[in-house]
């Protein structure tokens, strides 16, 4: 059973989506501000957190910070309808997926899922066959198995769907994924994303390959068409 922590300032929100998630077999906690969430984890991290984004004490953003120091689990965050600078901020700052409130309780779970799906395939134990072998590019070297990134030496951390967006460019060389490939591989087919999603999640990978390697170039932007790995 999957550990879902739900944090969010409106009770009404949290509770109805404990009682959805707990009617799909989840093991749900709830917080009402982001700073108990922080002292829960620090004790026992979930499997996934689901984060509103505006919050009293410590606001979802500054948990998520927090929670990237030492964590890759998976991080949605709840953003409000017309605030697009939260969503991309949220994405460059290691969060996996965001959803727009007022949102479908059905959508929120199936992007749980996806993204939990995700994680066990990448980090799970026993799962090496399925996750691959390790693929080494040039200066990259990933292993799906142990989650694991390195640039030129110089391990680098990367969120679930970082990892699976560089993994697909990196496995074809000089070839264009579109976005439209990009999202077949970060994301569920029953879960909709735009490509703003993409293009962000793209600018944040190549921001951490930079923290190592200030002059890293290797994937290239085709405007109008997508990306491609040019690193080998």
């Amino acid at each position: 059973m999957s550990k879902i922590a739900l944090v969010d300032d409106d009770r009404n929100i949290l509770t109805s989506v404990a009682m959805t998630l707990e009617a799909e077999g989840f093991e749900v906690e709830t917080f009402n501000d982001g700073q108990a969430a922080l002292d829960a984890f620090s004790r026992r991290l979930p499997d996934m957190a689901v984060l509103d984004i505006k919050m009293p004490r410590m606001d979802g953003m500054d948990l998520l910070q927090r929670l990237r120091q030492k964590s890759r689990m998976p991080v949605i965050l709840l953003t409000s309808k017309d605030d697009e600078i939260d969503e991309v901020l949220g994405l460059r700052m290691g969060a996996d997926d965001y959803v727009k409130k007022p949102f479908s309780q059905r959508l929120l779970v199936e992007r749980i899922r996806a993204l939990l799906r995700r994680q066990d395939t990448l980090i799970g134990e026993g799962q090496e066959a399925v996750a691959g072998p390790v693929l080494e590019r040039g200066d990259l070297r990933m292993d799906p198995a142990r989650h694991a990134v390195s640039w030129k030496g110089a391990d680098v951390s990367l969120t679930v769907t970082e990892f699976l967006l560089l993994q697909a460019l990196a496995q074809r060389p000089g070839f264009v994924k579109s976005r439209d490939q990009l999202m077949d591989v970060a994301y569920d087919d029953q879960v909709y994303v735009d490509d703003r999603t993409i293009d962000s999640h793209i600018k944040r990978l190549r921001k951490k390959l930079r923290t190592v390697d200030a002059t890293f170039s290797a994937i290239e932007t085709l405007y109008g068409i997508g990306y491609r790995y040019t690193g080998a």
